[in-house]
């Protein structure tokens, strides 16, 4: 009986053992791919809606499509967001780099012909940053969770005030 006993116990801390070392190997994954990989999840085309609010209090509807394409071993990311309303056109481009957390790199609006600097975080799927230009500042944020994503642009002292965009990954 004791045999039995010593046997089933035996089996049993080997299975914690194991069940140990997969969750640290899954947790140490989880940790070297968001450091290592902060575009992770981006690339593809992305389709979706949302809406836009302007200075003057209207709000309209947006229909938006993106794409983004990782380079350099996903240490860049270039992003071409283009969206229209009723009245409206709004045409991003943002080319960043990753170092150390921090991104850092340029961006376009090609409707408007405005162009500036962009910085800020990359972190777990997740983009926050700054963009500034001549006379414009926006808080840009973009996070994404399997096939969805959503991007968000605030901005005050222009015609632009918000912009929200929930986009589904079509490839």
């Amino acid at each position: 009986m004791r045999a039995n006993l010593t046997h089933a116990s035996g089996r049993i801390r080997f299975r914690l053992v194991l069940a140990l070392m997969v969750l640290l190997s899954g947790s140490a994954h989880a940790q070297r791919s968001s450091s290592s990989n902060p575009f992770e999840g981006f690339a593809g085309v992305w389709s979706g809606s949302g809406t836009i609010a302007l200075s003057n209090g209207r709000t309209e509807r947006l229909r938006c499509e993106a794409v983004y394409a990782a380079a350099s071993a996903d240490i860049s990311l270039r992003q071409n967001l283009s969206c229209r309303s009723d009245s409206y056109i709004f045409e991003l481009r943002i080319d960043v780099d990753y170092e150390g957390g921090r991104i850092s790199g340029r961006w376009s609006e090609t409707s408007r012909n405005l162009v500036g600097r962009i910085a800020g975080q990359a972190r777990d799927r997740r983009i926050e940053a700054v963009a500034e230009g001549p006379g414009f500042s926006a808080r840009i944020e973009m996070s994404t969770s399997g096939r969805r994503q959503v991007v968000g642009i605030r901005s005050q002292g222009t015609e632009l005030s918000r912009i929200a965009v929930e986009l589904t990954r079509i490839r």
